[in-house]
């Protein structure tokens, strides 16, 4: 396997031998080796260029240099693409009016992407899911856009047009073309993110991201007053590198024991009982995700290493290195609904989907989130077909939380018994939706769902039909009603208080 992909790899040849012995795709050991490096030289920028020791300068000029080195070492002059989809970007952001802005630069990022995407699909290697230079640029496209809608926001919007979680992130000044490349291809995150909002990249910068804050964070939410210490994330990385190794190793041992491409296979289809065929069709995508646990939990751990990722205390006073984490597999692995998969998996990425499109789009957010989602994603048809499935399971799913969950409510027991069902139909209907992003191609995902006979498609379109869902308000005047019951409630506690 190695060897046959030598050709495809565009980076360095240094660790051709070792990628010979293990039998791995040089590309992917070129990958796992810068990122072991960035943990190291993570380490190393906490303890010897900390804030307190150098200039906002230096550790913006050092973060850079060292992600464009990772960059030249893993995909060679592709990595080039990554400074012409900056620097197209940076120049709208400049000759562009801020009213404009975002919207332009919103279409050259992502035109810039998808452009890249088709050209690495249909012209060189067609069905190569390996490491490949437009993964490091869709970590580069997320943070360009979000940057974007946050520069609109803090320069051309009032407090009062703007949200909770917008009023936080909201940038009040353009930022530098240094600033700005260190944001996007620093050596934490050039490789596999995770996207951050340029408000709390600047922080860790600066040395500021440990300071007490009392305003609202991210999400919106009072995170309470924080301590003033440094705390040392050594305990968590280490715990979050364990998890790596163990997902990896998990990975390793059943990804060729438990092919998804054996589910199109004619034996099996003719031979195996129905409720094998949905058993094993569970396995082996349960076989597949510890690959995504260890490539962003290795991403979260460098970040922590450098000590970025610091998101407060919880009750007990621990330190929480959650800022930027882009899962959480516990939550992942026993969700009870398609929403609460979604929202623990890639979660950087979910959130940009709901800043940059779910809130601001006035029409049916929810497929334009999808189809953000799929193009983002690349070209693959795969994709299209399992974010066309999940629009409509997401409807079901939601038609049936509102319909038919309160009749579960009134004890314990019946409330046990509808998570063990939604638990055993949410992994399968994610199981069943994601077939196509992994097949990739038109005919084998059209096999799959035939010999399904389309069965999820047709009971989640009944399900809409026949149960009635109450229209959801646009997520601005979520936000503005949640706002002003919040100052309704203000007001009746100080009146109580003063009586």
């Amino acid at each position: 396997m190695a060897t046959q992909t030598t050709a495809s790899c565009t980076g360095s040849t240094l660790l051709q031998p070792i990628s010979e012995i293990i039998n791995l795709p040089l590309d992917q050991v070129n990958f796992v080796a810068c990122q072991l490096f960035a943990l190291l030289m993570a380490v190393w920028f906490r303890i010897y260029l900390h804030p307190n020791k150098t200039s906002p300068f230096v550790r913006h000029v050092v973060a850079t240099l060292l992600g464009f080195y990772l960059a030249l070492f893993c995909f060679g002059w592709y990595s080039l693409h990554f400074l012409v989809q900056s620097g197209l970007s940076y120049g709208v952001m400049i000759f562009a009016g801020l009213e404009h802005m975002h919207k332009y630069c919103f279409i050259v990022t992502l035109g810039y992407l998808i452009l890249c995407q088709i050209t690495r699909v249909y012209v060189f290697d067609y069905g190569m899911y390996s490491a490949d230079f437009t993964g490091p640029m869709m970590v580069i496209t997320q943070k360009i856009t979000s940057m974007v809608f946050e520069i609109h926001d803090g320069l051309t919007k009032r407090e009062a047009q703007l949200s909770p979680s917008q009023k936080y992130l909201a940038i009040r000044r353009m930022p530098s073309l240094l600033e700005y490349l260190s944001y996007n291809c620093n050596f934490m995150g050039i490789l596999a993110g995770p996207t951050c909002s340029y408000n709390d990249y600047k922080a860790f910068i600066e040395g500021t991201n440990y300071q007490p804050r009392h305003q609202d964070n991210a999400n919106g939410k009072e995170n309470g007053k924080w301590k003033t210490s440094e705390p040392s994330p050594q305990s968590v990385v280490v715990s979050k590198l364990c998890t790596c190794a163990v997902s990896l190793a998990i990975y390793l041992s059943l990804c060729k024991v438990l092919p998804v491409e054996h589910v199109l296979d004619d034996k099996f289809l003719s031979s195996t009982p129905i409720h094998t065929q949905v058993v094993y069709l569970y396995l082996s995508m349960l076989a597949l995700r510890p690959k995504y646990y260890f490539v962003w939990t290795l991403a979260d751990a460098i970040n922590n290493a450098a000590g970025f990722g610091f998101n407060g205390y919880n009750k007990d006073g621990s330190p929480r290195w959650d800022l930027i984490s882009n899962l959480r597999i516990l939550d992942i692995e026993f969700a009870t609904s398609f929403k609460l998969f979604l929202d623990n998996w890639n979660i950087q990425t979910s959130l940009w989907l709901k800043r940059v499109c779910y809130e601001r789009c006035p029409v049916n957010p929810t497929a334009a989130t999808f189809l953000l989602s799929a193009l983002w994603h690349g070209v693959y048809p795969g994709y299209y077909m399992t974010f066309v499935t999940g629009i409509v399971v997401t409807m079901a799913a939601r038609a049936v939380r509102h319909n038919i969950r309160p009749y579960f409510l009134v004890s314990d027991t019946h409330k046990r018994v509808y998570d063990v069902m939604t638990w055993a139909a949410t992994q399968v209907a994610i199981s069943y939706t994601v077939v196509p992003f992994v097949l990739l191609a038109v005919g084998p995902s059209l096999k799959f769902y035939r010999s399904w006979y389309f069965c999820l498609h047709l009971l989640c379109v009944l399900l809409v039909m026949a149960l009635p869902v109450k229209r959801r308000r646009p997520p601005k005047q979520q936000d503005d009603l949640q706002a002003e019951h919040s100052s309704t409630d203000n007001n009746c506690n100080q009146k109580d208080k003063s009586s």
